[in-house]
């Protein structure tokens, strides 16, 4: 009898982060090549727009320092 996906998922579960970071990459590598076209055009489409307004002056850039310091001041609410 053939394991179900529930039976392999409660198997991955249960594995160490660093399995499971393993067989994530394994899975992900076992997708056809023609899985992550649009993806990768969408991605190239958002770069693209993200890199004109930053040349532009329209994007308002933030120091990741700022960044930080925002995100512990939302976790500590």
């Amino acid at each position: 009898m053939p394991t179900s996906l529930e039976q392999l998922t409660s198997q991955a579960i249960a594995l160490s982060p660093e399995d499971r970071a393993h067989l994530a990459d394994l899975l992900l590598a076992s997708l056809p090549d023609e899985a992550d076209e649009p993806l990768d055009d969408a991605w190239d489409q958002e770069i693209q727009r993200r890199l004109k307004a930053v040349e532009s002056g329209a994007a308002r850039l933030v120091p990741a320092a700022d960044v930080h310091a925002e995100a512990r001041k939302i976790c500590q609410r």
